[in-house]
């Protein structure tokens, strides 16, 4: 072989070697993208799956806390209601005993009205 032959041989050598070189970066190159974009894919359907049992849960815990606020307001207006019930009671404003109270009243205003009238003579 001559020299001109080795050194093209050389020659033809190392540049295989460069493209491989080349191929080489390329394919890990190439293989780290595939990589992040399955860890991508994977974090990215996780954190929507997470997301949506957050929601769920949410939802859940948004329903009980409805119901226990219907509850203690119910709980509330009935004790309310007793309450001012008892009040009217006490102080003679039952319903039933209104008209008992008016009467009386309005015989002791016609009681007064006379008195001052006799007075007023």
């Amino acid at each position: 072989m001559s020299k001109i032959e080795m050194v093209t041989t050389k020659v033809n050598q190392a540049e295989e070697l460069a493209r491989k070189i080349w191929l080489a970066g390329i394919g890990a190159y190439g293989k780290g993208f595939d990589e992040v974009q399955g860890q991508y894919e994977k974090l990215n359907t996780e954190s929507t799956k997470l997301f949506n049992e957050l929601v769920n849960k949410g939802e859940m815990l948004e329903g009980e806390a409805k119901e226990k606020l219907q509850s203690e307001t119910k709980s509330i207006k009935g004790n309310v209601d007793t309450r001012v019930a008892d009040v009217r009671s006490k102080l003679g404003l039952d319903k039933n005993d209104s008209d008992e109270k008016i009467e009386a009243l309005s015989a002791k205003i016609d009681a007064l009205t006379e008195a001052v009238a006799k007075m007023a003579k």
